[in-house]
């Protein structure tokens, strides 16, 4: 399954920003070994669910940690049997271009 997912602390640091809490999130994607991208305005990740789930919910407590409120938006595409596909999906795209 691919997973795109944003995460941020309701309160941002002194000037509102929320970078320093994305980036701890996206350090916990990286050091689980998953296939991953991040980008303006998602990471994404590859595996199997409860994997990528546990991911996610780590992401979820390390930030809840730093603060009372946690907003998590979550899109999925769940489609067994395929794998690579973080790549494969642009390629294919690509490939039309």
């Amino acid at each position: 399954m691919l997973v795109a997912f944003s995460i941020s602390p309701a309160a941002g640091d002194d000037t509102g920003g929320v970078s320093e809490a994305v980036a701890e999130a996206v350090r916990i994607v990286r050091a689980s070994g998953l296939p991953n991208e991040t980008n303006a305005m998602f990471t994404n990740i590859e595996g199997e669910w409860d994997e990528v789930m546990a991911v996610v919910k780590q992401c979820v407590d390390a930030l809840a940690a730093r603060s009372p409120r946690v907003s998590l938006v979550l899109k999925a595409d769940i489609r067994p049997g395929h794998t690579g596909q973080l790549t494969a999906k642009v390629q294919r795209v690509e490939d039309l271009l």
